[in-house]
């Protein structure tokens, strides 16, 4: 019985490493380049002395923010999705809500980012996905997650006017995508079409379920 998320992708890759899980119209990424790419946001973030806290991801939605999202939880850490069509003053309460240490970015945001009115270390997709993984490191922060550690906190859009923070751990969502996926019927040969913001839950139903079955999802413009 799985216990931490990202088993579910050790189990698919083992089976089509090389099918494609997560694509636009612009990149398309296969289980293995997930992998890759996770290890790699992870090891940085582990380089920057990152441990059990929130680390925004401020990027266009896209295949590699939501390999991103696996590398924050691969270092022991939790995402913190936010997105450019966000107001202003949304996401200056995120920030002042989790209060960040690192903001990763792509070439779209990171000159958002660097105007915010909260300091952070402020690091570009492009640059850490070079990073050479420390599977050692790796591994031990792998061995010592439980199953109630924090993965993710998204905000709901604050009916006072103030996001509030929803935070999930491994087994809630792990329990939710076997709930729904015994009762979906979803397999390997199922094709999701994403439409809902990354920074919405609503998007765990296709990003969690294609790591489970080997299965893929279009990110729909």
């Amino acid at each position: 019985m799985q216990n931490n998320v990202l088993d579910y992708l050790d189990e698919s890759l083992k089976r089509v490493p090389d099918k494609v899980a997560y694509a636009d119209d612009e990149a398309e990424l296969t289980f293995l380049d997930v992998k890759q790419i996770m290890d790699s946001v992870a090891t940085k973030l582990l380089d920057m002395t990152c441990s059990r806290e929130p680390v925004i991801v401020f990027m266009k939605k896209s295949p590699n923010t939501i390999a991103s999202f696996f590398g924050v939880i691969n270092a022991g850490c939790y995402y913190v999705p936010i997105d450019s069509e966000m107001p202003a003053t949304r996401i200056q309460l995120i920030l002042e809500n989790c209060k960040p240490r690192v903001i990763i970015c792509d070439e779209s945001t990171v000159d958002i980012a660097k105007d915010f009115d909260y300091k952070a270390n402020i690091v570009l997709f492009s640059d850490i996905v070079n990073t050479k993984p420390n599977y050692e490191a790796l591994a031990t922060v792998r061995k010592n997650a439980i199953d109630t550690d924090p993965i993710y906190i998204v905000f709901t859009s604050g009916s006072t006017g103030v996001p509030k923070g929803v935070c999930a751990c491994h087994r809630s969502v792990i329990d939710y995508i076997e709930q729904l996926s015994e009762t979906l019927g979803f397999n390997e040969d199922t094709i999701f079409g994403n439409q809902t913001p990354l920074y919405f839950d609503a998007c765990l139903k296709e990003l969690y379920p294609t790591l489970k079955f080997g299965a893929t999802t279009y990110l729909i413009p």
